[in-house]
């Protein structure tokens, strides 16, 4: 598996790719994955060993200006938003689905994740995308939501990768 991650320097691009992505439910496989350097952002696991990570690229990556995201979950189940408005007795308490914030970090739990920049929503259940980045460096949040696209304590990481 390729440790090439891709950063979120041409924000327009990534945010086209991500409307394309609102129609698949495929979820991502479990993975087991290794912790981070010390100098990575430790993944955060909750009770019951759950947690989300990016398979790639990884912390501290060198990528290229065109790059794939993947991400893995241990003990979470992912799966597509359901269609149409949701209430709070819609929401599968065991489901959840992807967020990618570009050049940010993890939102509180229970805030409401924006559906505009820097996020990048998943809600047909994908787990991987590609993006046209900007050289530098440049910070990544994978953070999972519920039905609500409200932050699951526990369940983000943030990783550090240099575009060149």
């Amino acid at each position: 598996m390729t440790t090439r991650r891709f950063l979120g320097g041409v924000l327009l691009a990534a945010f086209t790719v991500t409307a394309a992505a609102c129609g698949s439910s495929e979820p991502p496989a479990a993975d087991d994955h290794a912790a981070h350097p010390a100098d990575a952002a430790a993944p955060v696991t909750t009770a019951g060993g759950r947690r989300v990570f990016f398979v790639q690229p990884k912390h501290g990556d060198t990528i290229s200006t065109m790059a794939t995201f993947e991400f893995g979950v241990e003990n979470v189940t992912i799966g597509a938003v359901p269609p149409g408005d949701l209430t709070e007795a819609d929401v599968r308490p065991d489901i959840a689905h992807h967020h990618l914030g570009v050049d940010t970090e993890c939102l509180a739990p229970g805030t409401v994740i924006p559906k505009a920049e820097p996020w990048i929503h998943f809600g047909d259940g994908k787990n991987t995308i590609e993006m046209v980045l900007t050289p530098g460096e440049h910070t990544f949040a994978l953070l999972a939501g519920d039905d609500m696209h409200r932050a699951i304590d526990g369940l983000c990481e943030v990783i550090t990768v240099t575009v060149q």
